[in-house]
């Protein structure tokens, strides 16, 4: 536990031990050798970090105010294809607010984006391979006039000699998951790869998704 402390100490979420569980040994029991499956980067990767991208998307900097929406904490581990823990691979996150609107200039929905949400995060894994984030649960929004993309949360994971992953999460139980045209353009047993059963617990007097998505990368 003192190594995970630190682990979380160090990302800048000391406090939030009884939030988190690193998985860390335990996931490689039900590692999938298979690579995760790929989805499409979309059109709103960052043109430009914001100058805070740790692993909380929740607060930015110091300041108190909190993102609007359910709170989120999304951990996994990064495997290669033998169910070997990756050290130091980059995983990035990005998403829309609450509201369904992406920080980016070529989302010109007029949906209000939430000035106290960080939009974007990135960390490397440790030497257990293990990653986590604490974020809000997006909102969904028009792709089109009759495409409503469901809740998800996009992921880029690479390390040098490895196949860079882009890939997408998606939340358990959405009723849009089944309309969705990226998520249904996979079978069935790669759509639950990416498809994350989240558990709804309360700490610190918060109501908070707990979910886990592991991740496996090919080497080159």
């Amino acid at each position: 536990m003192d190594s995970r402390r630190n682990f979380l100490k160090m990302a800048g979420l000391g406090g939030l031990t009884t939030l988190v569980t690193l998985k860390g040994a335990d996931a490689l029991a039900d590692c999938d050798f298979r690579q995760t499956p790929k989805q499409p980067l979309g059109p709103f990767y960052p043109k430009q970090f914001p100058i805070d991208t740790d692993v909380d998307l929740t607060k930015l900097g110091n300041r108190h105010a909190r993102a609007i929406g359910e709170l989120v904490i999304v951990t996994g581990v990064v495997t290669d294809d033998f169910c070997r823990p990756i050290k130091g691979a980059i995983v990035e996150i990005w998403q829309a607010c609450h509201t369904g609107k992406y920080n980016h200039p070529s989302d010109t929905s007029d949906s209000p984006l939430d000035p106290d949400f960080q939009y974007y995060g990135t960390m490397r894994t440790n030497d257990k391979g293990e990653y986590f984030f604490k974020t809000i649960k997006p909102g969904a929004y028009l792709a089109s006039e009759n495409w409503r993309r469901p809740p998800h949360i996009h992921y880029k994971v690479s390390l040098r000699g490895y196949r860079e992953l882009v890939t997408q999460l998606y939340f358990a139980g959405d009723v849009l998951n089944q309309h969705d045209l990226i998520l249904q353009d996979l079978h069935t047993d790669d759509q639950k790869k990416v498809v994350v059963d989240f558990v709804r617990t309360t700490e610190a007097g918060e109501s908070v998704l707990k979910g886990n998505f592991d991740i496996t990368l090919k080497k080159v």
